[in-house]
């Protein structure tokens, strides 16, 4: 600074100089250029001045980084002097660049020991930040690219994975959004960070989600948990990774790979949890709530490839909700069948809209029959309400032969020769299974309605001719299937509502138990329900709708196969099946389409190449 108070004084003093010969002389340098140019090399070129300078510049630096104050106004005139002798570079930034190379390399190694994940993330970011701040204070603007870039380097782009393998796991599973949120911004600094990120992503997704759906224990838990489980991932996804299209879609193929390890299972669950939801008694949704729950469950149910298994369960729920009367609104049961078909195509839906279809028909089948039965002779005292439902449409129930009271068999005369007045041609098959009515009770304290199962009010009904029958009595006159009759006497005398006793008492009912009526029954309400036993679904049942599934797939794997052949009329065996893994919407494994070729050609749809076994041909 002396130096240049001096050389102020001195070009003063000389400014005709300066002005006049100086300008004239091109190869002269200015007084003060000239005096820089001396200072240069004869004060600072020295080696022994340079060296203790730039030692106790780096000195300075370093105290700085481990924490202690330092005169940052000295460093900064220091730094500029060296600016302006243009020696800046050369003999301090090279040097500078190095020191930082090694300070860091090594504070990256003993941090990634020593420090659990989140807290060595925070300190990444401040050391960026202090990086940043030297620069603005008193490094050269030049120097900031290879500074940043080298810290960024020493403590992320060397230790990538393992900062991933070490916490990622950890971070997603106790849901902490803003250290996730510091994790991408690092990340996404340095070259590759956000691929690796995305992979490890992804392999997170698909570990948990499969500890979701492959463990049967979880079954009952299951779609909460990955509706959950979504809605956490949605979360992180919009306010961590930025809404990143590349993680969104990293997502949803790890949902489907998860989801689809376990056949069939996942796709029947969730039929049967929005049966739940959309069951009356499911009083804590309102409709707005339904309606986005509605929309969730859309969002998993379009990662499932067997949609069939779905359709087949929800059909037989969707048959009970309407049939019991059990549906919690019909609004929401319309506007599942709307998103339905929107994901699926009309084909997918129109049996379940030819179901509603049918109930509302029946209704007005009905108000028809009241007028009929007003002008009829003998009215009878019991109202018959008659769901009439196309066979096509409706899961299948096998008929079950029973023995009704009279006066049903009468009401149920009568229907028959006013619809078949109305419709002829049509048969009419009564599915007993399905019924349900309201019986009159008188206990010994008080009258009471029972909403019952026909089943139910069979053996009720018994109870007006006698006092006490037997399991086998009452099989008998009733004949009603055996494993269905314990199940109704179970309803009636191991439920909440017990109206009849049994002898002896016990949890299941066993050859040789007795029943009797129970006058002393009491109830809080005067109408109570005991046909809940309609809606519960009995292993059969679950079984057979899985078999059924099972048998339209092979009728449409057949299908596309006569399909394909049709078309092409020769083809190889490879070929054929890579064209049915385009044209089939559930997955089937290679072995199958084997057996479905072999059945096909047994039946003369097709036949094998006589010289190469591996070529088929159509038969028209």
């Amino acid at each position: 600074m002396d130096h240049c108070r001096q050389m102020i004084m001195i070009r003063s003093i000389f400014l005709f100089l300066d002005r006049t010969y100086v300008l004239q002389n091109s190869m002269l340098l200015s007084i003060w250029d000239m005096g820089l140019d001396l200072f240069r090399s004869h004060v600072i070129s020295d080696r022994l001045v340079q060296s203790k300078t730039i030692d106790g510049i780096l000195q300075l630096i370093d105290k700085e980084r481990s924490g202690e104050a330092v005169d940052r106004s000295l460093l900064r005139s220091l730094l500029s002097m060296l600016s302006d002798l243009q020696v800046y570079r050369e003999s301090f930034e090279v040097r500078f660049l190095e020191e930082t190379n090694c300070l860091y390399a090594a504070e990256g190694q003993r941090l990634m020991q020593e420090r659990e994940i989140p807290e060595y993330l925070h300190h990444v970011n401040r050391r960026l930040e202090e990086e940043v701040d030297r620069v603005i204070t008193y490094l050269d603007h030049g120097t900031h690219k290879p500074l940043i870039a080298c810290v960024e380097k020493q403590l992320l782009g060397e230790h990538l994975a393992a900062i991933l393998q070490k916490g990622l796991k950890n971070m997603l599973d106790e849901n902490r959004v803003p250290d996730l949120t510091l994790m991408y911004q690092l990340f996404s600094r340095v070259k590759g960070g956000q691929l690796i990120l995305l992979q490890h992503w992804g392999e997170y997704i698909k570990s948990f989600g499969s500890s979701i759906v492959v463990n049967p224990e979880k079954d009952k838990d299951m779609v909460q948990e990955l509706l959950d489980f979504k809605d956490k991932v949605d979360h992180i996804i919009d306010v961590c990774f930025q809404k990143n299209e590349k993680f969104v879609n990293m997502m949803k193929e790890s949902f489907e790979t998860f989801i689809n390890k376990r056949a069939n299972k996942p796709a029947e669950l969730i039929a049967k949890y929005v049966d739940s939801k959309l069951r009356s008694g499911n009083k804590e949704a309102t409709d707005e709530e339904l309606e986005r729950f509605l929309d969730k469950i859309m969002i998993i149910f379009r990662f499932i490839h067997g949609k069939d298994v779905f359709e087949a369960f929800y059909k037989k729920d969707l048959a009970k909700r309407l049939l019991v009367g059990k549906s919690a609104s019909v609004d929401s049961e319309k506007s599942m069948l709307s998103k339905l078909k929107h994901e699926c195509g009309a084909a997918f839906t129109s049996k379940l809209e030819g179901m509603f279809k049918d109930m509302e028909l029946s209704k007005d089948v009905m108000i028809q029959f009241k007028q009929y039965m007003q002008n009829h002779s003998d009215p009878g005292s019991i109202d018959l309400t008659v769901n009439i439902l196309t066979m096509g449409y409706w899961p299948t129930y096998t008929p079950m032969d029973v023995h009704l009271p009279a006066e049903m068999i009468k009401l149920q005369e009568i229907f028959k020769t006013f619809y078949l007045g109305k419709h002829s041609g049509r048969r009419l098959q009564w599915q007993s299974t399905l019924g349900h009515a309201v019986l009159k009770a008188e206990f010994k304290e008080e009258k009471k309605e029972l909403q019952v199962s026909l089943f139910q009010t069979l053996v009720l009904l018994m109870f007006n001719e006698g006092d006490e029958f037997s399991l086998e009595d009452i099989k008998m006159a009733t004949g009603i299937e055996d494993s269905e009759l314990r199940r109704t006497l179970q309803s009636l005398a191991c439920g909440k509502a017990r109206v009849l006793n049994k002898m002896p008492k016990s949890k299941d009912v066993e050859d040789g138990d007795k029943f009797s009526f129970n006058g002393d029954f009491k109830h809080k309400l005067y109408r109570i329900k005991i046909n809940q036993i309609q809606m519960k679904e009995t292993v059969e049942e679950q079984v057979n709708t899985t078999e059924r599934v099972f048998q339209d797939r092979q009728y449409q794997i057949d299908a596309a196969i006569v399909r394909i052949m049709k078309m092409r009329k020769t083809l190889t065996h490879n070929l054929l099946v890579s064209e049915l893994y385009n044209q089939l919407k559930f997955p089937v494994k290679p072995g199958d389409l084997k057996k479905r070729i072999e059945s096909l050609i047994d039946r003369d749809y097709m036949e094998r190449d006589k010289e190469n076994s591996k070529q088929y041909h159509y038969l028209a």
